[in-house]
């Protein structure tokens, strides 16, 4: 079910879901795998809680965060995004180290023959040995369709194969999506990475008992906007969602801005790892010789885990040609997405990139050491109150030009010329 011009209500998410429930064999161990809390407007949160609610009378639920490489999640994260009404005992986490098993090796012929030319190793298919082992009669892989800066839209079989995945296909997925372009990449359905991801779910996940919940949102106020909801087992459902995605997802103004300003939800966004989407999603509508103003009240470190935040502080965010400089030297050995996350997070020297953050969280030090400009968030917020501010294009009373970005991860900004 999907709108193009209007929201759906829960009532009318909760009959989608029903309208899957019949079609699928009744299931005695099952497993949910949603986002983590830095997708928090995906409203994956409302309908693992409604699957968890249907399914643990009659069989045994549990939970596993798509989390991929990220932190986690907190107990208090569990409940404000799913509710208090699943116990902690319920979530289970996935460890992209020790917990994956291979299964086994896109071919670098066909490596070769997606991207050009511009790879051609073959890429390991690593997931989580729980979704393969018969642990687990039913799996639902829920979230949201979005444009993505690796994939091209996010979610379906990424969830699994990146979410549940293993060192490699994480890795070298993200590095051949850097490789291959951005720009050419964000808001686009069969893209390199997404052609990487068929050939693996066809050729590897064919006897995973999967069915896909996918959603399209936005933002209003603080609030998710559902407009589209679409259950199944098969690429269309994913197709469906990806069209919807790109009429409410995806943005285009008329021209370049001289100065864009994206806000990072507190609770939402910790990290540049994270948080850099608002690189990403926003660079294609930033002037040469613009800035791009990141207001991060929440900000605390740059990678998500200690093995990357150590790999950006050392290396920062410098642009390919330096990068990739580091990428033949080794630097990056067993951590290709490394790269590939400072690549995509670089203005590659066409505009400035400034963190405002709160200086008892990250110093000025920490944020110029990486090679962005540094802003005091309380200064950020004063100059640009962005809970009073409109989103999109607007003159500040002085007669300063902004484009406001209130939820960067909900979609991709790009100038029409």
């Amino acid at each position: 079910m999907g709108s193009r011009t209007g929201t759906l209500t829960d009532g009318e998410v909760e009959r989608v879901i029903d309208g899957l429930m019949v079609q699928l064999p009744s299931a005695r161990r099952v497993l949910l795998v949603p986002p983590d809390i830095t997708r928090c407007y995906s409203y994956a949160g409302f309908i693992t809680a409604s699957l968890y609610r249907r399914l643990s009378g009659s069989a045994r639920v549990e939970i596993m965060p798509a989390v991929g490489t990220h932190r986690p999640m907190s107990r208090e994260e569990q409940i404000d995004f799913f509710g208090g009404n699943i116990p902690e005992q319920a979530f289970l986490h996935h460890d992209w180290r020790s917990e994956t098993v291979r299964l086994g090796t896109v071919p670098g012929s066909y490596v070769r023959k997606i991207t050009g030319g511009r790879c051609s190793q073959g890429v390991p298919v690593e997931v989580n040995r729980s979704l393969v082992d018969g642990t687990y009669d039913l799996v639902f892989s829920i979230g949201q369709v979005v444009p993505h800066e690796v994939v091209g839209m996010a979610n379906y079989s990424k969830n699994i194969l990146v979410g549940l995945g293993g060192r490699r296909m994480i890795n070298e997925s993200h590095m051949i999506g850097a490789v291959c372009g951005l720009e050419t990449i964000m808001g686009n359905v069969d893209t390199p990475v997404r052609k990487l991801f068929d050939y693996a779910e066809e050729m590897f996940l064919k006897d995973v008992p999967l069915a896909y919940i996918l959603t399209v949102t936005t933002c209003e106020n603080g609030r998710a906007l559902v407009h589209g909801v679409y259950g199944g087992a098969s690429r269309r459902v994913f197709e469906e969602a990806a069209d919807l995605a790109q009429i409410w997802n995806v943005t285009e103004v008329p021209a370049r801005m001289k100065k864009v300003v994206a806000y990072l939800e507190p609770g939402e966004f910790s990290s540049t790892w994270v948080g850099n989407k608002s690189v990403y999603r926003t660079r294609m509508m930033i002037e040469d010789g613009g800035e791009l103003l990141v207001i991060a009240p929440g900000l605390r470190h740059f990678g998500e885990n200690p093995e990357v935040d150590g790999l950006i502080r050392r290396y920062g965010y410098r642009g390919t040609p330096y990068t990739m400089k580091l990428v033949e030297q080794g630097a990056f050995v067993g951590a290709d997405m490394v790269p590939a996350h400072m690549i995509h997070s670089s203005s590659e020297d066409r505009f400035t990139i400034t963190y405002a953050v709160d200086p008892a969280n990250m110093t000025r030090e920490e944020i110029e050491g990486v090679g962005y400009r540094y802003m005091d968030v309380s200064r950020a917020l004063a100059r640009y109150p962005v809970d009073r501010l409109a989103e999109g294009r607007q003159v500040m009373p002085d007669g300063e030009e902004i484009y406001l970005v209130k939820a960067p991860a909900l979609g991709l900004w790009r100038s029409c010329r």
